[in-house]
């Protein structure tokens, strides 16, 4: 079949109808699409929404990006999808993220939480029942690197079918015949070589009936998508013009900051705010969940303020140390605790009984998302309406939170999404915007500015969670013969949906992500993950479940490999080779082997690591090279192997996939998030310490595009999981010291340079 036919295909099923007529799920239409008032709920007179992407009116074309931008590069990754099709010059380019709507659905990112493997045929039943749940519940959710899977047919659909409205209307205003129409950089083309804008073209578009079943380019035609593109918000970054959350001023506004208990779920028994009430600039003393909020006249003095208010903390509502919290770890590996989900190739029993099995446990710490910039919002309830600025990844579920705490209607709640400086999953989360509204509703009238402080920010964090994983495993004649993994950790998607009040039926795949679907063909091969009970409240983190099991999976696949005399890279090649479905992974383990030129002497006091995870639905391989400083470490070289499917923008990926790199490293050389009488004992950046500049190693990453446009995939986290694993690799090549836990830095014979 042609490209244009499956591109056609496809979209016939998976694009136009969300876009122009409904979202099919399997055969079904699940909700009809109109441009609803919440779309144009504030429209500006003269402006129309030709799709719910595509905003026009006399000045030009506005972009939607309903994905939130973490400084991944979403918004201009969406915005370039869109102008593609629609014909935009890169430089008049407009976006805005748009009002909160269940059109915007993420319909890819429930994917990655269906128990089911993403390798063989059931990765299209998956996708299935991402297409229908992501819209039903309304997800509109940034995350699980899923931005560029679930927009590239819906975005390119929605800038095509916008084009054709727009052809369309110059044919109705000038009488000249569809046929005879082009566009370019944002105009229609006539005949004659006259030009007419777009936006002369918006009162007329606005009367042309959306028309469905258009198909996009042939990406061989594409003018952006593939080639470099500077960032559409580079300039503002670069010169500190860029408007994040923290910088949002407004006329009258006041100021505000909260202190709730630090452990987290514990009761506010009593407090005494006589000196803070005292304070100069404090306005107002308001009692939230969990604690005290302070209003006043600057953020600084709502600072001092709160740390004068004397506070009776409640008990936690889990064990109060990080070594009880691991106990409790370890006493879930029992029946009671068993998921559904999980793998058993061959009979992994047998092979024990026919010879003495390698054992080891491994463990991983809970670790903080800690973004740059801290939890904030600007809320204003005024008049019965109520307008929340902020940066966060589920803006709709924010009107669904404001909605539920004030009475009001959802057309009366606004969400004005803003850049964040980072996230990591932190603004998967509601909690800090419930403040800010408390706040509000406290002090109607003026804007309130609702600030954590950085200690607030860290001891507050819901984390990812800690994990125990208990292995065994026989090698014979060279070759991994059987391996038995067991990973009990608690779960993060039952912990995240409680708090976004919405149900979550059967296992959670997080538990055993990264590390029960991956392509290796070993003869006995058994994965089984334990649900741990409620321990400290915990979130998505970058790579979410995968970050630790990798670590686990591929340091004991090393040890296996290690113990049956065989080459770390070799024998991983042979594990994924004769299956067709395993064909991608080989083919990312060759390319890591051929940029690393493994096999060859790195140099003197120099040795090599390699790991590899599917994550994602992405193969990421991964190699470290580390040099013997004196009696510690030093990470020289990295070299990254991925299957994307089709690059859109190969700066922007090598960019993403260099930040996961060191963002992993850097964890997993030092960071961990302990607990002590129940609260978070790291509070602030320096008890938290990620990888230093000069630690930084140079960086070569290689994208694959064997699978093409078909199975494209995002990036920003399947480069995470390989990169410790890989590192603890080439320590022990380096220095035979096996680290079974992470930090690094525990290991007494590890240290870094």
């Amino acid at each position: 079949m042609s490209r244009a036919g499956t591109i056609s295909r496809r979209i016939a099923l998976l694009g136009a109808a969300s876009v122009a007529g409904g979202l099919v799920f399997g055969f079904y239409y699940t909700e009809p699409f109109r441009v609803n008032r919440r779309l144009t709920n504030g429209i500006k007179k003269g402006e129309h929404m030709l799709t719910p992407y595509v905003r026009i009116d006399q000045s030009g074309v506005t972009l939607i990006t309903p994905r939130a931008d973490l400084g991944q590069g979403a918004y201009s990754v969406q915005a370039a999808l869109l102008a593609e099709e629609l014909d935009i010059a890169w430089n008049d380019i407009k976006v805005d993220p748009g009002a909160p709507s269940s059109v915007y659905a993420n319909t890819t990112v429930v994917r990655e939480g269906v128990p089911l493997s993403v390798i063989g045929h059931f990765n299209s039943v998956a996708e299935i029942i991402g297409q229908g749940a992501g819209k039903i519940l309304g997800l509109q959710v940034t995350g699980g690197s899923s931005t560029v899977a679930d927009a590239c047919d819906k975005l390119r659909v929605a800038g095509a079918t916008a084009r054709e409205v727009l052809l369309r209307a110059a044919e109705k205003q000038t009488g000249v015949a569809r046929a005879k129409l082009a566009t370019r950089d944002g105009t229609v083309i006539l005949p004659d070589g006259r030009a007419l804008s777009y936006g002369s073209l918006a009162e007329t578009a606005a009367t042309i009936e959306v028309p469905s079943g258009i198909v996009p380019k042939d990406p061989k035609d594409w003018r952006y998508l593939g080639k470099p593109m500077q960032r559409i918000d580079m300039m503002a970054k670069c010169t500190g013009t860029a408007t994040f959350g923290i910088d949002i001023r407004l006329p009258g506004m006041v100021y505000a900051t909260v202190c709730t208990n630090p452990r987290l779920g514990g009761a506010l028994r009593s407090y005494d705010d006589s000196k803070a009430l005292k304070a100069r600039g404090v306005l107002k003393i308001v009692p939230v969940k969990g604690g005290v909020g302070v209003i006043a006249d600057n953020t600084w003095r709502a600072f001092e303020a709160a740390r004068q208010i004397e506070c009776d903390w409640g008990d936690a509502p889990y064990p109060a140390s990080s070594a009880a919290m691991f106990d409790a770890v370890r006493a879930s590996f029992v029946p009671k605790c068993r998921l559904i989900i999980g793998r058993n190739d061959g009979d992994v029993d047998a092979a024990f009984a026919a010879g003495k099995p390698i054992k080891s446990e491994y463990c991983v710490p809970y670790l903080a998302h800690a973004p740059l910039e801290p939890m904030n919002a600007v809320v204003q309830l005024r008049d019965g309406r109520l307008d929340i600025w902020t940066g966060t990844q589920i803006p709709a579920f924010l009107v669904k939170t404001a909605r539920e705490m004030t009475g009001l209607p959802e057309d009366d709640i606004h969400v004005h999404a803003q850049l964040c400086g980072g996230s990591f999953g932190r603004r998967l989360e509601d909690d800090y915007v419930r403040q800010s509204i408390e706040l509000a509703m406290a002090y109607q009238g003026p804007p309130i500015k609702m600030t954590w402080t950085r200690e607030e920010d860290m001891t507050h964090d819901l984390p990812r969670p800690l994990a125990v994983a208990r292995m065994s495993g026989t090698v014979k004649n060279r070759q991994v013969e059987a391996y038995d993994l067991a990973i009990a950790a608690p779960s993060v998607n039952a912990s995240q949906f409680s708090r976004l009040n919405l149900p979550f039926p059967g296992p959670d795949a997080a538990i055993v992500a990264g590390a029960w679907d991956q392509p290796f063909a070993i003869p006995n091969y058994r994965v089984r993950g334990y649900r741990v009970p409620e321990l400290v409240p915990v979130s998505s983190w970058r790579s979410v479940g995968a970050s630790g099991n990798a670590f686990m999976h591929e340091c004991f696949l090393d040890e296996l490999i290690h113990a049956a005399g065989a080459d770390p890279l070799e024998e991983r090649l042979r594990l994924c080779a004769n299956n067709p479905v395993y064909a991608p992974s080989y083919k990312v383990l060759k390319a890591v082997g051929e940029m690393s030129n493994w096999g060859s002497n790195p140099g003197a006091n120099r040795a090599r690591g390699l790991a590899f995870t599917l994550s994602f639905g992405v193969p990421v391989a991964e190699v470290v090279e580390v040099e013997k400083v004196g009696d510690a470490i030093a990470i020289r070289r990295v070299f990254v192997a991925a299957e994307v499917g089709t690059v859109l923008d190969r700066d922007n990926l090598t960019n993403q996939v260099e930040g996961a790199v060191i963002w992993a490293l850097g964890h997993a050389m030092n960071a961990e998030l302990t607990y002590d009488d129940g609260k978070a004992m790291q509070k602030n950046y320096h008890q938290y310490e990620g990888m230093r500049f000069y630690q930084a190693p140079q960086i070569e990453v290689r994208p694959l595009e064997n699978t093409g446009l078909e199975h494209i995939r995002g990036i920003g986290e399947p480069a995470v999981p390989p990169a410790a694993p890989a590192l603890a690799n080439a320590i022990f090549a380096a220095t035979n010291n096996r680290a079974y836990e992470l930090p690094l830095i525990r290991h007494p014979k590890i240290s870094f340079v």
